[in-house]
């Protein structure tokens, strides 16, 4: 374990320092980072800076400032957001850290584990060497090294980041791997070493066993360390369970040694203080207390022993975890009710001591031992009696658990009678255990005090018996407490027994309710069975009704036929008639037949379309469940979209299945209303039908006797007709009745579906709404993506092409940018370091102006204290003794002068505070540009899509940039090969050009990234980078007409000078020849007078060079600052065009007149000057035409011919100049168009702002309307409070009143006090003067005060520490004599009457006094009123002020925020005067480049005017052309004089704008303080009403509780008043006995108070451990209930199935009954038949001979008939009976699945299909045809849940469906009469009994319909048979939900007979079938 706690502590210290020391790296390297990029070249530039260059740096130095401050800015937002992705890696490093301490505890382990194994390999290694002693080397690990190292690499070396997890979990994995391989090893080399020979052995083989050897070592470490871990984690869990029992038996025990070393230390006292004098017999009852205390111990050694054997098998049973806890907790709960107990002990130990600390002092006093012994054994006795009163109880508790465990094993209750007699067991031991130990500890402690009233009695025999009693009492009150608590241990038993006694009664009583259920359930069911008998009885009846009917309608028959035959002349009119409704009545049949199959097959559709809806149910609810697995399972996988899409598609599918049910539906409820319509319409035909034939009855009474046999035909076939009439009528109410239902239950069942369905149908239909959305959406993303996808292969196709050239450009373009920004970078560093140098130098400044200061204060304060020290000194050497008080002076003013330091030092601080405040604000503002800047980045996110839009636009302005850096590339190269001296500035020139231009491009690139603009920003912001780009393409011609000035300078004048020095040399030779030739002294002056002249003009060329260079450099410079100039302005006018956009809404109309105004001012001056510029160029044209005429012949011309050039020049320069300035009115143009635009928004920002305004006055309006509820709330409550006030003056005068009552009582009680002290003091003397007269009359009252002191402590639990000083009194007062006793009832007497004549004089005055408090009360209500008056006013004044001071610290906020505004106004202000500063130094340098131009026009004049003189004196010639340019420069004078009047006008306008812009923006700030106005006095009615809100509500609160503590007050006050009135009311003569009773009632009462506290808390605690048992008593009761359940739910099912079989045997006896009913009354009716007939046959003997005649005819009728039959026959074997067809349909799926196939064969045979299809269709479709009937008839109906089979039921299923269909047959199908083939012997006459009996008997079909029609229960075929007659009222199976009872009840179409079809040869056709049917 120490070896696994180290290595954890290890790998947890190198994890985490390995992750500090990652961290501090980490931010190390970012500190190091910034240093070294501010501080990057710092020492290269400073050596390099010439003084030159300084003026420029100061001008770059001042543009870069701003975006200095900018990135200054973009640093401190980045340190923040540094600083919180620094806090957020902190809390994920903490989470990584915890994640690597528990891999670096891993590797750890396998480190050890590695490390472990290299040991053993050396010690393999060693042993190898030793066994091969020949081999020579060091062995070697190279696996372990390479790990070791491969380890150390990976581990150690790392910086511990996030994917260090990553990499540990690998050397996890890694250096498992590599255990598991050692361990291969170890087992391979051990194999090696055991068969090792000394022949073969080398180094490697050495190496090996050393390798197994530590890994031998290494696998058991590892199963060593395996096995400390497994049991360190069985030994923590099972600490975990027994440190709790451990710890509190060793509490207990604890406890229980402290309780015994208090003991043996009260025993030691007890020795101590016991004397020599003690009594044999005391001896003898001594020796049997230490007896007593010896068996005591005994059975506390026992009761501990007890007590660790029930720890054992609580230890036990604690391995056990099903049972444990719940023991656990009882064992608890009950170990915390000893320990309540043992502090009962202690505490009656504590008072133990108590009584001996106080027994000590007076144990010279002496008492009776016999009474105390006595005394104790009696109350011994009585704890033992309850002792045994208890132990009865628990025996009495056993009998009953063993009486209710028999009852119960009865009643199968036998498991959890155990389980409870295991816990009541558990419990009685510890209780007898508890109780042991209580006992015990009561006898220690009775022994104790019998130790002590020994001592008492022995040591203090002379004392008074007052002490004795004292200690009598203290001692049945221990023992009194002794009893309660045993009582009460004794109660909590009984009710423990009660509680298990309710259980078992409870249990019982559940049994006997559930056999009176099963009673009653038997009771229901034989009502239900005699139910069902009346029905039978009542059906019978009705047959009988029937068949009277019958009879009658007979005898209607009969009377009938007699008028037939009075009425056969009518019959030809009867047969027409008849035809006619014989066609009527078959188109009806038909109709009827088409209704009745459009019925069934509507039926059939509503079966299928419910079992569909049922199959659409279940695959919903499947679905259901699927998607919540799958949700459960993955949240968002691809998998639940499809799903998703499949379940769509299915609840589509159900949403359409269900719109079709909705519609068929609907078309069956058509259906049946048309069916009944046409019933009506059958009804009514077969009345009309009814009356005609009653009409031709009353035709036919004239036809004639000879058509008798016609007549009897009719007869017949009007019979049958009649029965088809009434067979059709029956059928069609019967099909009416079950039609209606059907609807009814179709009807409920779609009520029930379309509830349910509805919810979901409208669930489905949000979700397919939503679905349909969301595809419309997506259809249309899909659209737009193809759209896009489209567009972007087009762009793309074009893009790629692009790209191919832009990457080629952006590569040059990219080495490029990158040297502009090593330049640019070096000139941040140059700059960042002259920055810091001047802020190092101001702060050393600042320092060294403090230190000056210091120095000099100090220096003053040095000389005053040497001045001081002088003085002292002199003092000293003059006077010793006078020297002491000055230095304390010295010191005084020392001390003052800390004071002042220490004042200036808190004023510091103060500052100091003041700055972290400042800087705390800074840090808000930080963290709000933070909030803001993350906004942007949101933005900028946006923006990017819009931002890909402009890409286009950006590679066409790319390849233009790219175009403009190759031409400067091209420039610099050319100025590289032409100057190497001016390099240097003209690149700094064009990289700090391009730079700029660059860093706004990519600025304006950043901007639009960043902010999230709209259409009309991103067209801005195009416009805006089309302007910059035009200003770059600007600068860029600047610089290249600048470096080709350069050129043509460099060129010019290199080449003129050369020239002029060739020509110079060329002169000289000719006159060194002509000298040297000629040497005419004319020549030599004439020569000389031209070198002079060369001479001055080469001077003067000279001055002119000199001058241009100067000029040059000038304009160098010039450009330089222009160009600075141009970089302040773009600056400027990027913060102008952010301020414009600002100030842009209040601009108005006007401002845009008179920029209008001066665009037109500056246009016309533009044209104007390019009129003149074109002027010029055409005089400077001439003048060059004449330059080139004057040709070079003389040198006087070579020299016109320089100066021409030199003119030609400056002409250059002029022209370029003049670009210049073209250039500088296109800015102008182009600043004046953006103004343009600025002012436009302006003017829109205008109107947004005013419609703001309008929406705060409304905000405003509507917040004061507010304000005026509010005020008028607030009057409202200032009305409740004056009435609250009102109230609590009336409370303060009642209050006033009880204080009043209150002084006056206590008053009284003062007076009658004294009294009592006085006469207590008397009776106290008087006592102590007779203790020592009458000691024997004092131990008499004594004895006599025992027993009234024992009654009394009887009738009273406690007695009081001011008791016993009173009883004391008392029995000193008893003792005392009668004499003194008579006395002082004759003085308490008259006392007595004082105190009632007292009592009279004080009832006076209080009766004065209520007077007076009555009159002194109205006083107070009035005085209260004032005060509440003056409490609201006060109330009211506070809330003003407060309000007030609300208001001010309003205000004050106000006027903070307003300073900090207008500090930032002030700064705006400052910002815009410097840039105002700026334009007017623009405007300044501007005005002195003209100032400079004019000088150098007045230079040119000067120049013009020389070369006139020149040319006046060299060449006359060319005066007019010389006047022409004298004409020209005027003309160039006069422009140049207009020019500075149009720039002065320039100047003007631009003063106006400034001013117009100026006024614009006092405006905007005006308004931008009105708006800050209005908000802040918005947020303060806000804040102010929100306030005001709060605080009503508080007072209401606190008005109210106040309220409710005065109604307490003056209710308890009340109660008092009451209480003390009735105690001053019934205060009578005896006062002061009552005050006494009334003292002695409220000790007992509190004492009763506190006992029953104490009882309350031991009765929670009861209460808590009975809630404990009673819940554990609850779980085993649901266990057993839930048992018991089953017991009974399996009873239940035996009773049904019992029920189930008797009421199938009942229905079979009914239906033999039946059967034997129906033919006893066939019998009846033979009989009644053949009476009838022998009466009639002898009137029918007559008729005989003319019936044969009519014979032969009904033969040939019968013939035709039978023809008839036989085609009826043959053409219904074509058809199928529908009602068979669904029976055989029912019946397939009632029988077994094993047996269906044949009723599918059989329905196959029926309709018509072959064998072998059919076998084919049952081989191919085997699961699809089962599956779909069971999915399409799964459930049956709704109403009717297809239940599971009972075992009778199953009993009839498991039976083949043959001999199903042969027993139906059997039982059904009886043989009938056959067809009548009567003879001529066999004819009766037509009224003959036979006759009839033929007639009922013969249409077999008819009969048996009519009968099931009828509601007979004859032979009936449930096959051929409609439904009602096929279903038996008794549900046989007991089918359906509810199992038996009568169908009656139950609807129609949910109870179906249970049967299955006869097989049938595959050879027999359904014909055949049909056919033998019929014959049986």
């Amino acid at each position: 374990m120490s070896s696994w706690l180290g290595g954890l502590g290890s790998g947890l210290g190198q994890s985490l320092g390995q992750v500090g020391g990652s961290l501090a790296s980490l931010t190390g390297q970012i500190s190091n980072f910034t240093k070294d990029m501010l501080m990057e070249g710092t020492e290269e530039v400073e050596a390099e800076l010439p003084n030159s260059r300084r003026k420029e740096i100061e001008a770059i130095h001042a543009i870069l400032r701003s975006e200095n401050e900018r990135l200054k800015k973009l640093c401190t937002d980045l340190e923040e957001k540094l600083e919180a992705s620094e806090l957020q890696i902190k809390q994920q490093s903490t989470n990584y850290r915890y994640q690597l301490q528990q891999k670096e505890v891993e590797i750890s382990h396998l480190k050890a584990r590695q490390i472990a194994l290299q040991d053993q390999v050396l010690k393999l290694q060693s042993a190898a060497q030793a066994v091969h002693p020949g081999a020579g080397g060091p062995p070697a690990a190279p696996a372990f090294a390479y790990g070791l190292s491969h380890h150390a690499a990976s581990f150690h070396d790392d910086d511990m980041d996030f994917g260090d997890i990553i990499s540990s979990q690998q050397e996890i994995n890694r250096l498992s791997n590599e255990v598991s391989r050692l361990e291969s090893e170890v087992g391979h080399w051990r194999h090696i070493a055991q068969t090792s020979k000394p022949q073969g052995s080398n180094s490697s083989d050495q190496s090996e066993i050393c390798k197994l050897q530590s890994i031998i070592k290494e696998l058991k470490q590892n199963r060593s360390q395996e096995i400390d871990d497994h049991q360190h984690e069985m030994s923590v869990l099972q600490n975990a369970h027994q440190q709790k029992l451990t710890e509190i038996s060793r509490r207990h025990r604890e406890e229980l040694s402290d309780y015994e070393e208090r003991i043996e230390e009260l025993e030691k006292l007890l020795q101590q203080g016991c004397g020599s004098g003690i009594a044999p017999t005391d001896h003898l009852k001594i020796h049997e207390m230490q007896k007593t205390i010896q068996d005591l111990q005994t059975e506390k050694v026992a009761s501990t022993k007890k007590i660790e054997e029930l720890q054992d098998e609580i230890k036990d049973i604690n391995k056990k975890l099903s049972s444990a806890e719940n023991d656990r907790d009882v064992s608890r709960k009950e170990q915390e009710r000893l320990h309540v107990e043992n502090r009962q002990i202690t505490e009656e130990c504590e008072n133990l001591r108590r009584e001996c600390s106080k027994l000590q002092p007076d144990a010279v006093r002496q008492g009776d031992a016999v009474t105390e012994g006595e005394g104790i054994l009696a109350q011994s006795a009585s704890v033992e009696e309850e002792v045994l009163k208890l132990q009865r109880a628990l025996a009495d508790a056993e009998n009953e658990i063993m009486r209710l465990s028999i009852l119960n094993q009865d009643n199968s209750l036998t498991e959890d009678h155990l389980k409870l007699k295991m816990h009541v067991e558990i419990l009685e031991k510890e209780k007898s255990l508890l109780t042991q130990e209580k006992e015990e500890l009561r006898v220690s402690l009775l022994k104790l005090n019998n130790e002590y009233e020994v001592i008492k009695s022995t040591a203090a025999r002379d004392m008074d018996l007052d002490s004795t009693l004292h200690d009598l009492r203290l001692t049945l009150e221990a023992k009194e407490q002794e009893l309660s608590q045993s009582l009460t241990e004794k109660e909590t038993l009984l009710a423990e027994l009660e509680e298990l006694d309710r259980q078992n009664q409870e249990a019982t009583q559940h049994m006997i309710l559930i056999k009176d259920q099963l009673s009653k359930q038997q009771n229901e069911e034989d009502s239900i069975t005699s139910k069902l008998k009346k029905d039978l009885n009542d059906e019978k009846k009705r047959v009988h009704q029937l068949e009277y009917d019958k009879r009658n309608m007979t005898k209607e028959l009969d009377v009938q036929k007699e008028k037939l035959v009075q009425h056969e002349l009518a019959l030809n009119d009867l047969h027409l008639a008849k035809q006619k409704l014989e066609d009527k009545i078959e188109d009806l049949v038909d109709k009827l037949n088409k209704s009745e199959k459009s019925n069934l097959n509507m039926q059939k559709e509503n079966f299928g379309l419910k079992e569909h809806i049922k199959q659409n149910e279940e695959e919903l609810s499947r679905v259901r469940d699927e998607l919540t697995q799958s949700l459960n399972r993955d949240s968002g996988s691809d998998f639940k979209d499809d799903l998703l899409k499949e379940r769509e598609a299915e609840v589509r599918s159900l949403k359409q299945s269900l719109s079709e049910i909705e519609q068929l539906n609907d078309n069956l409820n058509k259906v049946a209303f048309d069916l009944k319509m046409e019933n009506e319409n059958l009804g009514l035909a077969c009345e009309d039908v009814r009356r005609q034939l009653e009409d031709s009855i009353a035709g036919s009474n004239q036809i004639s006797l000879e058509r008798n046999t016609t007549v009897e035909v009719l007869k017949m076939e009007k019979e049958q007709l009649e029965a088809e009439l009434s067979r059709a009528e029956e059928r069609r109410l019967e099909e009416a009745s079950k039609y209606e239902q059907t609807i009814k239950e179709l009807s409920k069942a779609r009520d029930l579906h379309t509830s349910a369905l509805q919810l979901e149908q409208q669930r489905l239909t949000t979700l397919c709404q939503e679905k349909d959305l969301e595809i419309a959406e997506l259809k249309k993303n899909l659209e737009q993506m193809d759209t896009d996808r489209k567009e972007t292969k087009e762009i793309l196709s074009s893009s790629l092409e692009e790209q191919k050239q832009l990457t080629q450009l952006l590569s040059e373009k990219e080495i490029f940018i990158k040297k502009l920004k090593e330049r640019g970078s070096e000139l941040q560093a140059e700059l960042d370091k002259h920055s810091q140098a001047l802020r190092k130098n101001e702060i050393l400044k600042q320092t060294i102006e403090e230190k000056d200061r210091s120095l000099g204060s100090m220096k003053e304060e040095n000389n005053h204290l040497k001045e001081e020290l002088e003085r002292l000194r002199d003092q000293q050497s003059r006077a010793a003794p006078v020297a002491e008080p000055k230095p304390l002076g010295s010191v005084t003013e020392l001390e003052s002068e800390v004071l002042q330091l220490n004042v200036i030092k808190g004023n510091l601080e103060e500052e100091i505070k003041h700055h972290q405040k400042i800087i705390e604000d800074q840090n808000q503002s930080k963290m709000q540009l933070l909030q803001s800047l993350e906004e942007q980045k949101k933005e900028m996110d946006e923006f990017r899509c819009q931002h890909e839009q402009m890409t286009v636009t950006h590679t066409k302005l790319f390849l233009e940039k790219d175009e403009e850096i190759k031409n400067l590339q091209k420039t610099i190269e050319q100025i590289k090969t032409q100057l190497h001296e001016e390099r240097q500035d003209v690149q700094t020139e064009n990289s700090d050009l391009f730079q700029e231009t660059k860093v706004q491009s990519l600025n304006i690139e950043n901007g639009s990234e960043k902010h999230d603009l709209s259409k009309a920003e991103t067209e801005r912001l195009v416009k805006g980078i089309k302007e910059r780009e035009l200003e770059i393409k600007l600068l860029n011609e600047k610089n290249i007409s600048l470096t080709k000035q350069i050129d043509q300078l460099s060129k010019d004048e290199v080449g003129k000078l050369t020239q002029i020095i060739q020509q110079k040399d060329v002169e000289i030779q000719a006159l060194h020849a002509r000298i040297s030739s000629v040497s005419y002294t004319q020549d030599v002056v004439y020569l000389q007078q031209q070198l002079q002249a060369y001479a001055m003009e080469r001077e003067q060329v000279l001055a002119v060079l000199s001058e241009k260079t100067r000029e040059n450099s000038q304009l160098k410079t010039e450009y330089h600052k222009m160009m600075d100039i141009v970089a302040a302005k773009e600056a400027a006018l990027v913060k102008l065009q952010d301020e414009n956009k600002k100030l842009a809404a209040r601009s108005e109309g006007g401002g845009q007149d008179m920029f209008r105004e001066t665009v037109q001012n500056l246009s016309r001056i533009i044209r104007e000057k390019d009129i003149e510029i074109d002027a010029l160029s055409q005089k400077c044209q001439t003048l060059l035409t004449v330059l080139q005429t004057s040709g070079p012949g003389d040198a006087v011309g070579g020299v016109n011919s320089n100066q021409f050039e030199e003119l030609l020049q400056e002409r250059d320069k002029l022209k370029q100049q003049v670009k210049k300035m073209e250039e500088w009115k296109q800015q102008v143009m182009t600043t004046v168009q953006n103004m343009q635009h600025e002012s436009a928004q302006l003017q829109e920002e205008l109107h947004q702002l005013q419609a703001q305004v309008l929406v705060d006055s409304d905000n405003n309006s509507k917040l004061q309307v507010d304000y005026t509820g509010l005020i008028q709330s607030y009057e409202q409550n200032e009305t409740k409070l004056k009435n609250f006030g009102q109230e609590l003056a009336q409370v303060q005068h009642s209050i006033g009143q009880l204080c009043n009552t209150k002084d006056l009582l206590l008053g009284k009680l003062d007076i009658i006090s004294p009294q009592l002290s006085s006469g207590s003091a008397l009776s106290s003397q008087s006592a102590e003067s007779l203790r020592a007269v009458k000691p024997d009359a004092s131990s008499l009252a004594s004895q006599r005060e025992l027993e009234e002191l024992r009654k009394s402590v009887q009738e009273k639990d406690a007695t009081i520490k001011t008791l016993q000083e009173n009883n004391h009194r008392l029995s000193d007062s008893i003792a005392a004599s009668s004499e003194l006793g008579r006395k002082e009832h004759e003085q308490t007497d008259s006392e007595i009457k004082q105190l009632k004549e007292k009592q009279d004089v004080l009832q006076k005055s209080l009766k004065e006094k209520d007077l007076l408090i009555k009159a002194k009360s109205d006083q107070l209500l009035s005085l209260n009123e004032n005060f509440t008056n003056k409490v609201n006013e006060n109330e009211l004044l506070r809330q003003a002020v407060t309000n007030l001071k609300e208001r001010i610290l309003i205000l004050e906020m106000d006027i903070s925020k307003l300073k900090e505004e207008n500090e930032k106004i002030v700064e705006t202000t400052r910002e815009k005067e410097t840039e105002y500063q700026a334009l007017q130094e623009t405007n300044m340098k501007f005005s002195m480049m003209l100032r400079e131009k004019e000088f150098e026009c007045h230079s040119m004049k000067e120049k013009a005017l020389a070369f006139e003189q020149l040319l006046k004196e060299k060449e006359q010639g060319k005066t007019g052309e010389l006047n022409q340019l004298l004409n020209a420069v005027k003309s160039m004078q006069e422009k140049t004089v207009k020019f500075q009047q149009e720039r002065d006008q320039v100047m003007l306008a631009l003063k106006q704008k400034q001013m117009e812009n100026s006024a614009l923006q006092n405006e905007v700030q005006h308004l931008h303080d009105k708006e800050l106005r209005l908000n802040q006095e918005l947020e303060r009615l806000r804040n102010h009403l929100l306030e005001s809100e709060d605080s009503y509500t508080r007072e209401a609160l606190a008005a109210e509780d106040r309220e409710a503590k005065l109604r307490k007050k003056v209710t308890v006050l009340e109660e008092k008043l009451v209480s003390s009135s009735n105690a001053m009311e019934n205060a009578s003569h005896q006062a002061s006995l009552q005050v006494e009773s009334l003292q002695e009632q409220l000790n007992v009462v509190s004492k009763q108070r506190d006992e029953t506290a104490l009882q309350l808390s031991v009765s929670r605690e009861q209460v808590k451990q009975y809630a404990l048992s009673l819940s554990n008593l609850q779980m085993v009761l649901e266990h057993f209930q839930q048992e018991e359940k089953a017991m009974y739910s399996a009873e239940l099912e035996k009773h049904k199935q019992l029920v189930a079989e008797w009421k199938e045997k009942a229905e079979n006896l009914e239906g033999k009954l039946m059967s034997l009913q129906e033919r006893f009354d066939e019998a009846n009716a033979a009989l009644d038949s053949a009476s009838r007939l022998t009466e009639q046959l002898d009137l029918k003997e007559e008729q005989i001979e003319e019936l044969k005649k009519q014979n032969e005819l009904r033969q040939e009728m019968l013939d035709d008939v039978q023809k008839k039959l036989m085609n009826l026959v043959n053409s219904t074997e074509g058809k199928v009976d529908k009602v068979l067809m669904r029976n055989l349909f029912i019946g397939h799926f009632h029988t077994p699945k094993h047996q269906r196939h044949e009723v599918l064969r059989l329905m196959g045979s029926i309709l018509g299909i072959q064998r072998e299809e059919m076998e084919q269709l049952l081989h191919e479709d085997h699961g699809g045809v089962t599956k779909w009937m069971t999915g399409w008839l799964g459930g049956g109906s709704k109403s009717v849940p297809n239940t599971p089979l009972r075992p009778s039921q199953q009993s009839v299923l498991n039976s083949s469906f043959s001999e199903l269909f042969v027993k139906f047959l059997e039982t059904e199908s009886h043989p009938s009469v056959p067809p009548p083939k009567l003879s001529v012997h066999d004819m009766k006459p037509l009224d003959s009994p036979g006759r009839r009996k033929i007639v009922a008997n013969v249409p077999e079909s008819f009969k048996d319909n009519t009968e099931s029609r009828s509601g007979r229960r004859t032979d009936v075929n449930p096959f051929l048979a409609p439904r009602s007659a096929a279903v038996p009222l008794i549900n046989p199976a007991g089918l359906g939900p509810g199992g038996p009872g009568h169908l009656l009840l139950k609807p129609i179409s949910d109870v179906l007979p249970t049967f299955t079809p006869l097989p049938v040869s595959p050879d027999n056709s359904a014909g055949v079938v049909l056919k033998d049917l019929l014959k049986q």
